[in-house]
């Protein structure tokens, strides 16, 4: 019989090998043993103190590595979007000329906030007539969506909202 359970209800037979496991050294308890005094620490200095320990990438005073190595390329994190996405093929559980918003993919159990933007990308096939109103949509997507017979509307602000069905959005530009 091997040491690995069968099943999740044998688990608590699973233990370590032997001498894996030690228990923790007492020090600091009299001169007269071996860890008394300064308890292993040394003496003096910042690392024999008591809550010391210099913050990650800290290198003594010298420019530490992280500033030494030059910033290079962009990064807009703190005011990047971020996109629910969802593909083609999770449009074919709606009816045919069914108009798809956020709202609707929340009660499809599709996606799982109302509150944040969705993209729609260009996976799997669709095989439904659908009027789909989304923040975004990849172009393969949208090919997909008005070669199946429906129609989009792209209502969101990105580069790649600028070639919207939406006639609306043309004037509003």
């Amino acid at each position: 019989m091997s040491d690995v359970p069968d099943s999740p209800a044998e688990a608590p037979r699973i233990r370590r090998p032997a001498g894996a496991t030690r228990k923790r050294r007492v020090v600091g308890r009299g001169s007269a043993g071996r860890r008394g005094d300064t308890s292993g620490r040394g003496t003096k200095g910042q690392r024999s103190r008591a809550g010391s320990g210099a913050r990650p990438g800290f290198e003594g005073g010298q420019m530490p590595l992280y500033r030494r190595i030059a910033r290079r390329g962009f990064s807009n994190h703190p005011f990047r979007k971020i996109y629910q996405t969802i593909d083609v093929r999770d449009l074919n559980r709606f009816e045919n000329g069914t108009a798809v918003d956020r709202q609707a993919l929340v009660e499809a159990g599709v996606i799982g906030s109302v509150r944040v933007p969705v993209k729609l990308l260009g996976s799997g096939a669709l095989e439904r007539a659908l009027t789909v109103r989304l923040d975004r949509a990849s172009a393969g997507a949208r090919q997909k969506v008005t070669a199946a017979g429906g129609s989009i509307h792209v209502t969101g602000d990105g580069p790649d909202d600028a070639a919207s069905d939406d006639p609306a959005a043309d004037e509003s530009n």
